[in-house]
């Protein structure tokens, strides 16, 4: 322990400190991490608002279309991982959408699902452990890994996978990086909006149990999917069903539009629920008590057939851009199964602007139109690429494709 006073006020060099000047202490080096650029982008179109542009984002992953808060009374602390009730309501929703049980005890409501995945990483995986995720892919998990020092194995995907992993992707990174500690799966995915369906999950369960690997099932956009007649998992499947060692993640911010209320969840393994109270009781004390008041709500029939009429929205303004392909002509695309995300790469215009960070920077000057370059989601081939997000609704997502198709034709 160190001591205060005495001799260790002296420095080894033997020469008391000049008053007159100081040392400044610099950023940690886990700080070093890229910036979340969607974000950046949001403040632009802020600005360009503000200027009197009447812009149209294709931008933010965020529904436009939110619940109304009604009378919130609830304040204060709650319990570390949540109220009861909101927990059991969680657990009710599993039996609804999924027909599996869940142990309320085993779930653990978090500030946001962002505070979800860096509790659940700090509980899972030690400094120097190997976790793999697919590029391209969200880069917060990334970035929140590298922070806590654990060391990220990007898994090459393109549209021969579906932009997923698949056990031989991983097995070519086993060999080439070592035991993975963990692997981190989005279905839907963003930026793709790619799903995988039972088989090819089940596929991956199977890999992480032979291999010692932690499976982490994010399911943020579950709920946000755009099935065929007959589909057997409409909503997604939940490796929740599968693996009862997984650590499964979702959110009130996508299906249910609560994105400013930040809150999320987690479906732990019995091992990991103490761990994950502990350091969310340091790192939070609670998730926040009026958001988990609204939250209640959130599994009533009318509020299912509220959001799913919202879901529909989305996929008419989803058909809109696959109708409009032809005329954008950009190059190869990620099959968009749900979110609501529509990730390509941007063919001729790539020729024409030299990257995606261009394009979109040109887009937003000259046509008022926000997208997101690739450059966030995949650090190597990214900036190839745009993400579209089509949360903003049908008729934003119509001007949008209006104007850029007439930018693109000038």
């Amino acid at each position: 322990m160190a001591r205060i006073g005495g001799p260790f006020l002296t420095p080894p060099s033997g020469r008391l400190p000049d008053p007159g000047r100081r040392a400044v202490p610099g950023a940690s080096q886990r700080s070093n991490i890229p910036a979340f650029q969607v974000m950046r982008i949001t403040d632009e179109i802020a600005r360009r608002r503000a200027a009197g542009h009447d812009v149209v984002s294709l931008c933010a992953g965020e529904p436009s279309a939110r619940p109304a808060p009604g009378t919130i009374t609830a304040a204060g602390y709650t319990g570390p991982l949540g109220t009861t009730p909101l927990r059991e309501a969680i657990a009710r929703h599993y039996r609804t959408w999924y027909d599996t049980e869940v142990d309320p005890g085993h779930i653990a409501v978090t500030t946001g699902s962002s505070g979800a995945f860096q509790l659940a990483f700090l509980a899972a995986f030690d400094p120097g452990d190997r976790v793999a995720l697919a590029s391209p892919g969200y880069p917060a998990y990334r970035n929140i890994l590298t922070a806590l020092g654990v060391q990220v194995i990007e898994i090459a995907t393109g549209i021969d996978t579906r932009y997923q992993p698949t056990p031989e992707l991983l097995d070519r990174a086993v060999e080439a990086h070592g035991p993975l500690a963990g692997l981190i799966i989005a279905s839907p995915a963003n930026p793709t909006g790619t799903m995988l369906g039972r088989a090819e999950l089940t596929a991956l369960v199977e890999w992480c149990r032979a291999h010692g690997t932690r499976f982490v099932s994010d399911e943020i956009y579950h709920g946000i999917t755009f099935p065929n007649p007959g589909d057997a998992d409409p909503r997604g499947v939940t490796v929740a069903q599968l693996d009862p060692e997984a650590i499964v993640i979702n959110s009130f911010s996508k299906y249910w539009g609560m994105t400013g209320w930040r809150l999320g969840w987690a479906v732990l393994p019995e091992s990991l629920v103490a761990p994950f109270e502990a350091l969310a009781s340091n790192f939070a004390l609670s998730p926040p008590a009026p958001a988990q008041e609204l939250a209640l709500t959130a599994f009533t029939d009318d509020t299912y057939a509220e959001r799913d009429a919202i879901v529909a929205g989305f996929a008419r303004a989803r058909a809109l851009i696959l109708d409009a392909v032809p005329q954008l002509g950009w190059g190869e695309a990620a099959p968009a199964d749900g979110a609501f995300y529509y990730y390509s790469e941007l063919g001729p215009m790539l020729d024409r602007y030299g990257s995606a960070t261009a394009y979109a920077k040109a887009l937003l000057e000259g046509a008022d139109v926000a997208v997101v370059p690739g450059v966030d989601f995949d650090p190597i081939a990214g900036d190839q690429a745009v993400r579209l997000s089509y949360a903003a609704g049908e008729s934003a997502v119509a001007e949008a494709l209006e104007r850029i198709i007439r930018f693109q034709t000038r």
